[in-house]
């Protein structure tokens, strides 16, 4: 895998509108490089919003992203994979009617056809259970099965910051456990997460900083530990 620049993600003073409804309004936050970082609140909280931005599915309506020192605002999604920036969308989006391998090889679309297999290598050493089905049909898969391909799928591009838009969503809790295990294991590879999720408590474990959303906006910031001892965080996700 590539090595990480000296520079990280800087995203400041980003928002969009749907319809002229402001769903992001403000958003400023940034990753280093290696970190984990948790972006975090309640359903239209804003998080996918901010990451589709990021990303290049969305055009900013306002503020800047620059990542590595390179400015990315309103760059397509496929300039901002070959700089550096993997999104991995809510839902898992795998190809169900392709195998495993078949999907791993869509992934790595935009590389030299010489490292396919080597990087197809790796990310079977990160998913040993994908290595096992290899030539199965995604959709057969369980959910966390699914998940795991999804991210794996994302790796083939070789990111230095890989963004995952609810990793967790759907899955039975022991399942969760592992995708969180997972994630913390790309990690140190060196590559750094941008980490959406609704589950708070598993999130901010791992995490080293968060960044929680309210209305499109950001509330709150700090280190994973200091979120899940904060007041507001207990009382308005964990229920304390």
């Amino acid at each position: 895998m590539p090595s990480v620049d000296s520079a990280g993600l800087d995203v400041s003073g980003l928002a969009f509108a749907y319809d002229g409804a402001l769903a992001v309004r403000d958003v400023s936050l940034r990753v280093e490089p290696g970190e984990i970082v948790a972006l975090l609140g309640a359903n239209g909280a804003g998080k996918s919003t901010t990451v589709r931005m990021i990303a290049g599915v969305l055009r900013p309506q306002r503020g800047a992203i620059r990542f590595g020192g390179q400015a990315l605002t309103g760059a397509p999604s496929h300039f901002v994979v070959r700089r550096g920036i993997t999104l991995v969308p809510e839902g898992r989006l795998v190809f169900p009617q392709m195998t495993v391998m078949e999907n791993l090889q869509l992934g790595a679309h935009i590389k030299e056809r010489g490292k396919i297999a080597g990087l197809i290598d790796y990310a079977f050493g990160l998913f040993p259970r994908l290595a096992e089905r290899r030539s199965q049909l995604a959709g057969s898969m369980s959910g966390g099965e699914q998940q795991m391909l999804a991210i794996a799928r994302g790796l083939m591009a070789e990111p230095r910051l890989i963004i995952l838009d609810e990793p967790s969503l759907g899955l039975m809790p022991i399942v969760t456990q592992e995708v969180f295990r997972l994630v913390e294991a790309v990690n140190k590879t060196g590559i750094g997460v941008l980490l959406v999720e609704q589950n708070l408590h598993q999130s901010l474990r791992i995490a080293h900083r968060g960044y929680v959303l309210e209305k499109g906006a950001v509330v709150l910031a700090g280190t994973g530990k200091e979120l899940l001892a904060d007041s507001y965080v207990q009382r308005a996700f964990l229920g304390r």
